[in-house]
């Protein structure tokens, strides 16, 4: 690596925690918590909507969405969310970090707008317009994962830089935390003012007309944490390793760090070498022997990650009903509905997803990424088995509480372990120049592995029977045989985690292999790409 390049990044290497650190996690934890409250608000909102816009005269039960209109509204934000990962990843390589970041914050505060606007006739076309604006609204979300990834990892210390990343994405259990509390506020007052009798009571008069503003209330208001942060994104500076690594620009680098760390950092003059080979590309045979295994393994982990986290959720309905936190549909109205989901789910956030997170910010830096996610899907392989095997003991409803103990572990381990970890480990293994695009590569095969999750197993966790599936499903595998599958996931995932290298302690240029670039050529060079690729181990 060049000498002038060195002053400025190890300034940044070397920085005590200060105050930019702390605003740059909430700036770009903003960002997260955002994209948790409109990605999971639609789950509190979904049992609304089929009593508004599918109710039929004369059913035993409230209407419900069917099932490819469900499919829909909850996956098109999933399938918006990978295609802006993979397209702003690679556009904030190429634009840099900050031009591309105010884009992403801006589509999220206009498309959870027009969510809650959805507008229409009939239940077709309020479905269509909600669709199309959660595909956009997931598109931004999607440029948020590698942005914010990355641009936290290139303002932090080697020392704290895993906290740094984990505490942005942490935010996300604050932002289902806050759209479960929204929700139980707004459902609430909206009882209180407009009461109804029970479904089975009166089942037109259990939904009432003013219960259409609450769903579109609830997804609307994720527009305001994007919104209020959005200067704030815009004053921050490019980060310097992206000035200096990718734009070249040193003294640009050098002025804007000297600003952030309150200390004069002088860049030395430019030279340029012509001599000096020219950088290998992302899909070039040297980033193949270099990274080649890296990204699989960060991709790999985190499909696999996704593929469990999410389908913990098509379990969440048959423990709420077992336990009584949500009583049957037909003897609540539509509102009280929405505010039982809401309490439950809040309570989930709250006990186990939450704590799990935070643990991941305390514990990275001291006992590494590589143990915690080993860890992580160690113990989330042992509870989905624990739940599987003896799958038949849980129904009883004696064993209902030891049921939710083991859900809710699984969920902290996820948490405390792979969830956090997959994100945080592709914005630190990879060159300044493909680190945005290789971390939205892999954040997109998590979220390919979360529809799979999410959508799969909703076909394949069905009864056998087909006479005992939900209404519109073929028969499935079972609940059984689908917790079994998700135990093999998570000895995968577990295996897969051996192909990513620990970055504790480590500098960001170490990492990446950046500051061996410029060193020589031939076997000086080799010797340095073998040292490089045998970092798949803890380092100690």
């Amino acid at each position: 690596m060049a000498k002038e390049q060195i002053e400025v990044l190890n300034a940044l290497d070397v920085a005590k925690t200060q105050w930019y650190h702390f605003t740059a996690i909430v700036i770009a934890g903003m960002g997260f918590f955002t994209d948790a409250y409109d990605l999971f608000c639609i789950s509190l909102v979904t049992k609304l909507l089929g009593r508004i816009y599918y109710h039929v005269d004369g059913a035993p039960k409230p209407g419900t969405l069917p099932p490819n209109v469900a499919a829909a509204v909850n996956g098109v934000a999933f399938c918006g969310t990978l295609s802006g990962q993979l397209f702003f990843g690679w556009l904030g390589d190429k634009m840099g970090r900050k031009r591309v970041y105010g884009m992403t914050l801006m589509m999220m505060v206009i498309c959870s707008v027009g969510s809650g606007l959805s507008f229409g006739h009939s239940a077709k076309s309020v479905m269509a317009t909600l669709c199309l604006f959660r595909f956009w609204l997931g598109f931004g979300i999607g440029g948020d994962y590698p942005l914010s990834a990355t641009i936290m990892s290139e303002y932090s210390n080697k020392k704290t830089r895993g906290a740094f990343i984990a505490a942005v994405f942490a935010m996300q259990g604050f932002g289902i935390l806050a759209g479960g509390i929204f929700a139980i506020i707004v459902s609430a007052a909206f009882n209180s003012r407009y009461t109804a009798p029970a479904y089975e009571v009166d089942p037109a008069g259990s939904t009432v007309v003013q219960a259409d503003y609450i769903w579109r209330i609830i997804v609307m208001v994720g527009a305001l944490p994007a919104a209020l942060t959005y200067y704030w994104r815009m004053k921050m500076p490019e980060t310097a390793r992206y000035t200096a690594l990718v734009a070249k620009n040193m003294k640009q680098a050098a002025a804007d760090m000297s600003k952030v760390l309150q200390v004069e950092i002088q860049a030395e003059p430019q030279s340029e070498d012509p001599a000096k080979p020219k950088p290998y590309g992302l899909f070039s045979k040297e980033f193949l022997t270099r990274h080649g295994l890296h990204l699989l393994g960060t991709s790999s982990t985190w499909f696999l990650l996704d593929i469990a986290f999410y389908s913990q959720n098509l379990f969440q309905k048959d423990i709420f009903s077992a336990i009584g936190w949500i009583p049957p549909a037909k003897t609540m109205n539509a509102i009280e509905e929405v505010y039982k989901i809401a309490r439950a789910q809040t309570l989930i956030a709250l006990c186990s997803t939450v704590p799990g997170y935070w643990f991941t910010v305390a514990f990275i830096d001291r006992i590494g990424r590589f143990a915690i996610q080993l860890m992580g899907f160690f113990f989330m392989t042992v509870f989905m088995f624990a739940l599987a095997i003896p799958y038949d003991h849980w129904t009883h409803k004696d064993n209902r509480i030891g049921f939710v103990v083991m859900y809710s572990l699984t969920f902290f381990f996820a948490n405390f372990g792979p969830n956090a970890t997959t994100f945080v480990v592709p914005a630190e293994i990879f060159p300044a120049r493909f680190r945005s695009t290789c971390h939205g590569i892999s954040s997109a095969s998590g979220k390919l592995g979360a529809i799979v999750g999410s959508f799969g197993f909703l076909y394949l966790a069905q009864n056998k029977d087909k006479s005992k599936a939900d209404a519109g499903y073929p028969a499935g595998i079972g609940v059984k045989n689908s917790l079994i599958v998700l135990g093999v996931v998570n000895v995968l995932g577990f295996f897969c985690t051996f192909l990513v290298p620990e970055a504790k302690g480590r500098s960001l240029e170490e990492m990446s292999g950046e500051n061996e670039e410029d060193v020589g050529t031939g076997e000086e060079s080799e010797q340095s790409h073998s040292h490089n690729n045998n970092k798949t181990v803890p380092y100690v």
